[in-house]
């Protein structure tokens, strides 16, 4: 399971928001350049980024700073916020950016997404954000009548790397993951699973770990990393500890 520290870009600052609130946001840098450096320094071997004015906007709103984390970095970025088209897909991919992320469009339009899956095949993740197992659009500021999992279940078998499924109720919250809706999505689903929203201390590293039935490819840490509630190098060390466990136990 990867850890995977969270940069999110407002106005061209490194922010958190306080679930999907865009009144209620957090400054921690005024570089996320900076910032995705440092997590990739500590150990991050993956990064996730958003474009939050991107997101609203229905397009890249600050793409040059997402071009200079890929550039700086020699982890893979996943991206999203405003990828409505092939064209900003194209340009993010052919430009550094290792994966986007569809969120939006996974609700409004279906033919584009398993499009942009057939074109990019395991370079195209679905951002599925949840409120109460309902899905919402455009940076989580509408909510829809659209179930999550059967949303996710639409995308099954047409190249989609992942799904990052957040719980929005806890986002930028530290109130501990949503362990029962995540778990519920990835054994509905084939799609590998990133859990997002509201991890506030190594105890919700554990919970993940510790989920038997189905396994979660990564989780999204965001505020929690910002505070130094949790300790990224720590969170790293506890996923070798457990994947060294349970390959010990296959092999007796």
């Amino acid at each position: 399971m990867f850890i995977i520290p969270a940069v999110d870009i407002k106005n061209g600052q490194c922010v958190r928001l306080a679930q999907g609130d865009f009144d209620r946001v957090t400054v921690y840098a005024e570089n996320p350049a900076d910032m995705a450096r440092h997590w990739a320094q500590k150990g991050a071997a993956r990064i996730h980024i958003v474009d939050l004015d991107g997101s609203v906007a229905g397009l890249p709103k600050n793409a040059a700073i997402i071009l200079d984390i890929a550039k700086s970095v020699s982890v893979p970025i996943e991206v999203g916020g405003g990828i409505r088209n092939m064209e900003t897909i194209s340009y993010y991919l052919e430009n550094g950016v290792s994966s986007v992320i569809l969120g939006t469009a996974a609700i409004q339009d279906e033919g584009f997404v398993k499009k942009a899956a057939q074109a990019y095949p395991g370079k195209i993740i679905l951002g599925i954000d949840a409120l109460g197992g309902q899905a919402a659009v455009r940076g989580w500021t509408q909510k829809t009548s659209q179930n999550a999992v059967e949303l996710a279940k639409r995308y099954e078998h047409c190249g989609i790397q992942a799904i990052v499924y957040t719980d929005i109720h806890r986002d930028g919250m530290e109130t501990g993951v949503n362990i029962e809706q995540t778990r519920g999505m990835a054994r509905a689903v084939s799609i590998p699973v990133i859990a997002s929203g509201g991890v506030a201390t190594l105890a919700d590293i554990d919970a993940l770990l510790a989920v038997t039935d189905c396994s979660f490819y990564g989780v999204i840490i965001g505020r929690a990393l910002y505070t130094g509630a949790i300790v990224l190098e720590d969170a790293i060390k506890k996923t070798l500890q457990t994947s060294s466990h349970q390959e010990e136990e296959k092999h007796g």
